[in-house]
């Protein structure tokens, strides 16, 4: 499934016909208020409202469906605590094949019982990045099953791309795209298709201070490993793939960091003005425009909330 040629704007079309009809095409939301408040016009992406509650959707049901039947048969695994987790057991069901996820024994029990109700058979593990790989090698000795890598596989990167090309035929005369950051993979296909639709369009990467390893990285020019993340945004806690990292030197204007507290805030105020559930993961993008920045007044700024599954017995402003 994954190569070392990068990601094409071949891929990422291939995998929108693939997807077609088994994902959302998710909304376009405007807002009035918001756009007087960052004195700029704002289209929110709206992934929050996609299959499984994220746009991690997108690229596990290409990945799945991608593979061959010979391959697929023999079933899908991987290792993961959350959406990836769930949009993988959705994806497999979808193909009925068997997925088997390795999940840490501290996974919220509601993502854990997301995963089991998409028809997955869990293993548990240690939480720890050692026990996860080392536990998901051992199924996969077990079960002859394809690993589906969250974020470091060609055919997921081009399933996460195709968020952005909805969004730029909806709204075609973008200045900027605002994207999330974690492993990557929504990042890169994000600037794989919108600099092959708009090629004169600004993407910045958003992570949050805590996790600010792909801001470190996109500095340097190497990756520099998450060794011990401190974020509210729990989507963005991994480090950058390589495959990612390849396609975001090339293609990514800038990578900027915010706040755990202007997260929250950002999280807030898109429930209470947009009226929809936003994670803290899908709300970093627009924390980046709280503080306001004048050279952004009057442009037309596309911004992807990635995801919408939040424990609501957790909410941060309730603490």
């Amino acid at each position: 499934m994954s190569g070392n040629t990068g990601l094409t704007w071949r891929l990422i079309e291939e995998a929108r016909a693939r997807i077609d009809g088994k994902v959302h095409v998710t909304p376009v939301l405007t807002s009035a208020a918001l756009d007087a408040l960052a004195g700029a016009q704002l289209y929110f992406k709206c992934e929050n409202l996609q299959t499984c509650g994220a746009f991690k959707a997108r690229g596990a049901t290409n990945a799945v469906f991608a593979l061959p039947d010979s391959e697929a048969r023999r079933g899908v695994a991987t290792h993961s605590s959350g959406n990836h987790a769930a949009a993988l057991a959705h994806a497999a069901r979808l193909r009925g094949v068997r997925a088997h996820v390795v999940m840490p024994d501290n996974a919220a029990a509601a993502k854990s019982a997301a995963v089991r109700r998409y028809g997955a058979e869990i293993t548990w593990c240690a939480p720890t990045l050692a026990a996860r790989e080392s536990t998901l090698r051992e199924v996969i000795a077990a079960t002859g099953a394809k690993l589906v890598h969250p974020y470091d596989d060609l055919t997921v990167m081009a399933g996460q791309g195709t968020a952005a090309v909805e969004l730029l035929e909806e709204v075609a005369d973008l200045d900027l795209l605002l994207c999330p950051v974690g492993g990557g993979g929504l990042l890169s296909g994000t600037a794989v298709a919108a600099k092959t639709l708009r090629p004169g369009i600004r993407v910045v990467g958003v992570e949050p201070a805590g996790a600010d390893d792909a801001a470190r990285s996109f500095r340097t020019g190497h990756i520099i490993p998450s060794t011990d993340p401190q974020t509210i945004a729990d989507g963005l806690r991994s480090s950058l793939g390589e495959r990612p990292f390849a396609e975001i030197r090339r293609r990514v204007d800038d990578i900027v960091t915010v706040s755990d507290e202007a997260i929250v805030a950002a999280m807030r105020r898109l429930w209470e003005v947009l009226k929809i559930v936003v994670e803290p993961s899908g709300a970093v993008p627009y924390a980046a425009l709280l503080g306001g920045a004048a050279s952004l007044r009057g442009t037309r700024i596309g911004i992807v909330l990635s995801g919408g599954n939040v424990d609501l017995d957790r909410l941060p402003w309730s603490r």
